[in-house]
């Protein structure tokens, strides 16, 4: 029994070792997927791999829900008629909108938790221009609408294939 025992801990660390191989060459294959070739990174490993999906631009916005002046708490009617009169009529083709918990510190040095909003817009990279314009005026709207002291902004370059 003991030398069954011996021979099924070595067959599983033959497993072991070889997933760990693979995964540790697999990985920069995964990097060099999202490279879009023009950047200093662009190598040849770059180019013997399958580039999928187009340039795109990702734009993430979050939205807190507590309002400072301690009015009223942001409903999720009002954030989503928020997102059909502001944000879709400029990202018509889609988005995505992630519930969250946040935290930050606001503008008097407190410690705000609140239910939050996360919001994901994917763009061609050669409309950067055109929808920087457009977020910005969404992240002002939004803070007027609601008493925000900030709508906080994540950006990104990534490829996408839809």
């Amino acid at each position: 029994m003991a030398l069954t025992l011996s021979r099924i801990s070595r067959t599983r660390l033959a497993v072991a070792g070889a997933v760990t191989a693979v995964l540790a060459v697999g990985a920069p294959a995964a990097y060099a997927s999202l490279d879009d070739g023009t950047g200093p990174s662009s190598s040849t490993a770059a180019t013997t791999t399958v580039t999928r999906g187009k340039p795109f631009h990702e734009t993430r916005l979050f939205f807190g829900t507590e309002r400072p002046d301690g009015g009223p708490a942001v409903t999720d009617k009002q954030f989503m008629a928020f997102i059909d009169k502001e944000v879709t009529p400029g990202f018509p083709d889609g988005l995505t909108i992630q519930d969250g918990r946040g935290q930050w510190r606001d503008s008097n040095g407190k410690i705000e938790r609140e239910r939050s909003y996360e919001l994901i817009l994917l763009y061609p990279t050669a409309e950067e221009k055109k929808r920087d314009v457009q977020i910005e005026e969404i992240r002002s709207d939004y803070e007027k609408a609601f008493a925000q002291d900030s709508v906080a902004r994540l950006d990104d370059r990534t490829r996408v294939d839809f």
